[in-house]
C-alpha cells in the first residue's frame, strides 16, 4: 500500500475537503470524461446526495460543483476569478470549460440537492451528467468524495480501496505492525522509510520542493488567520477570534511571567487561525481533511516556535511521519467525517501530529506508534455535528484541542519506552467499528448533536 505525502496533504480551498475540494475534483474528472467521449454535449447537470446534500449549502458544495464544472481546480483556485465566473454563469445559464462546447447549465434547476435518494457506496455521493441538445442524459457518472479530497468513481470504489497501480515501493507497509517490523529490520526511522517510498516514485527533488511548498502554504494560512478579524460567512455570525487571542498572547510576552498553561493557548490559536481561514473559504492544506486542517500546522508551528532546539530541517521528517500514520488510518478505517464522525477527522489529525512531533523530538518508531495511538484513542466516538452545516462550531475550537492532545500524546509517549497495551492497529480498527455503529445523525449531516440543540440554527 502506498499513499503519497502529496495525496494526504493537498493544497485546496475551504471550507471542506470532502464537500468542497472533492466535488470540484470530481467535476474536473467528469469534464475529462466528456472530452474523451464521442458524444456531442450541450449541457451538464448534477445531483448531490447524503451528506453532500444535507450540509452542502453550509460547506459550499454547490459553489464547488459549479466551479468544477466550469473548469476550476483546487490547487490553482483563484477567488476573484471564481467569483466573476459564478456571476457570469448565473447571468448566462451556461458554462465554458476548456476544450468543450458551451454547456447549458442553470444553477437553480440543474444542480439538485437530493435529500431522499442515498447512494450506497459512501455518505458523500454525487451524480454528474452530460446532456445533448434535447436535454437528455447521454453520459452519467457516480462519484464518491471519500474524505480528505479523495474522489472515487462508483466503479473504482466497487473494485476495492487499494487503487494504487504504480510500481512497488521499498517499504510497503499496510499496518502499524508491519511498519514497526520493517523499521526494526531495516534500522530506518518511519520518516526514512517513507522518504524512500516517495523518492522511488517522484524523486528526491520533487519531494523536497513539494514538502517545502506544503509547509509554506500551511504557515501562510496560520499567519493570515492571526492577522484577520471580522465575522465568518454563513449566517451564524461567528466572530474570528484568533487575531485577538494572538495579540493578547504577544502583549503578555513582555509582561509578567504567564501561567504555564498559557502554552495551550498558543497551540490553540495557531489551529484556530487555520480553521477560521478555512471557514472563510481561504487556501488551506488538507491534513488530512479541511475540517481538521488546523491540528497538524499548529503542532508543527508549536514545535518550531516554542520547543528549544527545534530545527527547520525537521519539517520534512514531520510531514513524512504524519503522512505514514495518516495513510494507515485511511487505508484501514476512514478520514471522512461523513463516514465515521469527527474521530476520523480531528482524531486522525491528532494521531498524525502526535506521531510527527514525537519523531522530530527523537522518538523511536515504537514511541511514535504509541504517540499516534494515544492521540487517536482519546478521540474515539467523537461525532461530527456542525451547526448549520458550517465548518465553524464546534470545528474551529476542536482543532485547537486536537493540537493540545497531539502534543500531550507525544510527550507521554516520549516518557515511555514504546511498550503499551493497545496497539495502534487495534485503535484504528476500533475507530472503524465505532464509525460503522454511529448513527447517521452524528456523521456530518447536521441532523443531531449541537446542530439541533443550538438555538436559532
Amino acid at each position: 500500500m502506498f499513499l503519497s505525502v502529496f495525496d494526504m496533504f493537498k493544497v485546496g480551498i475551504g471550507p471542506s475537503s470532502s464537500h468542497t475540494i472533492g466535488p470540484m475534483v470530481a467535476a474536473a474528472r467528469f469534464l475529462d470524461m466528456m472530452r474523451a467521449s464521442p458524444f456531442d454535449f450541450r449541457g451538464v447537470k448534477a445531483s448531490l446526495h447524503g451528506s453532500l446534500a444535507f450540509t452542502g449549502i453550509g460547506h459550499a458544495t454547490d459553489r464547488a460543483t459549479i466551479l468544477g464544472l466550469a473548469g476550476f481546480e483546487p490547487d490553482t483556485y483563484d477567488r476573484a476569478q471564481a467569483d466573476a465566473a459564478l456571476k457570469n454563469i448565473e447571468k448566462t445559464h451556461s458554462l465554458s470549460p476548456k476544450n468543450l462546447p458551451t454547456l447549458k447549465f442553470d444553477p437553480k434547476t440543474d444542480l439538485i440537492f437530493d435529500y431522499e435518494t442515498n447512494l450506497t457506496g459512501h455518505a458523500n455521493g454525487m451524480i454528474l451528467m452530460g446532456t445533448d441538445a434535447q436535454g437528455d442524459v447521454i453520459l452519467s457518472q457516480v462519484f464518491y468524495s471519500i474524505g480528505g479530497g479523495f474522489v472515487m468513481t462508483e466503479q473504482e470504489l466497487t473494485a476495492g480501496k487499494d487503487t494504487d497501480e504504480g510500481p512497488p515501493v521499498p517499504y510497503p507497509f499496510k499496518s502499524a505492525a508491519e511498519m514497526l517490523q520493517m523499521a526494526k529490520k531495516s534500522g530506518k526511522s518511519i520518516a526514512q522509510m517513507k522518504r524512500k517510498n516517495e523518492e522511488s516514485r517522484g524523486g528526491a527533488a520533487n519531494l523536497k520542493q513539494g514538502t517545502a511548498r506544503l509547509w509554506q502554504v500551511m504557515n501562510d494560512c496560520i499567519n493570515r488567520g492571526l492577522e484577520t478579524d471580522g465575522i465568518l460567512p454563513g449566517g451564524l455570525n461567528v466572530k474570528r477570534r484568533a487575531k485577538g487571542i494572538h495579540d493578547a498572547l504577544q502583549a503578555e510576552r513582555g509582561a509578567n511571567q504567564p501561567a504555564p498553561h498559557t502554552i495551550n493557548d498558543w497551540m490553540s490559536v495557531y489551529a484556530m487561525a487555520v480553521n477560521e481561514e478555512n471557514a472563510a473559504g481561504g487556501q488551506v492544506v488538507t491534513a488530512p481533511t479541511n475540517g481538521a486542517a488546523g491540528v497538524l500546522p499548529a503542532t508543527l508551528r508549536y514545535y518550531l516556535d516554542h520547543v528549544p532546539g527545534a530545527s527547520q530541517t525537521h519539517i520534512e521528517d514531520f510531514l513524512l511521519t504524519a503522512a505514514a500514520i495518516g495513510g494507515l488510518v485511511k487505508y484501514n478505517a476512514s478520514i471522512s467525517g461523513a463516514e465515521a464522525g469527527c474521530q476520523a477527522e480531528v482524531g486522525s489529525a491528532a494521531a498524525m501530529s502526535a506521531a510527527a512531533l514525537c519523531a522530530v523530538m527523537g522518538g523511536s518508531p515504537e514511541q511514535i506508534e504509541n504517540a499516534a495511538e494515544i492521540a487517536l484513542e482519546h478521540h474515539l466516538g467523537m461525532t461530527c455535528d456542525p451547526v448549520k452545516g458550517l465548518v465553524q462550531v464546534p470545528c474551529i475550537e476542536r482543532n485547537g484541542l486536537g493540537a493540545i492532545k497531539a502534543v500531550s500524546a507525544a510527550s507521554l509517549a516520549l516518557r515511555g519506552d514504546g511498550t503499551h497495551l493497545v496497539p495502534l492497529d487495534s485503535c484504528i480498527e476500533t475507530m472503524r467499528q465505532t464509525g460503522e455503529d454511529m448513527s447517521v445523525k452524528y456523521k456530518e449531516t447536521s441532523l443531531g448533536g449541537l446542530a439541533v440543540n443550538v438555538p436559532n440554527c
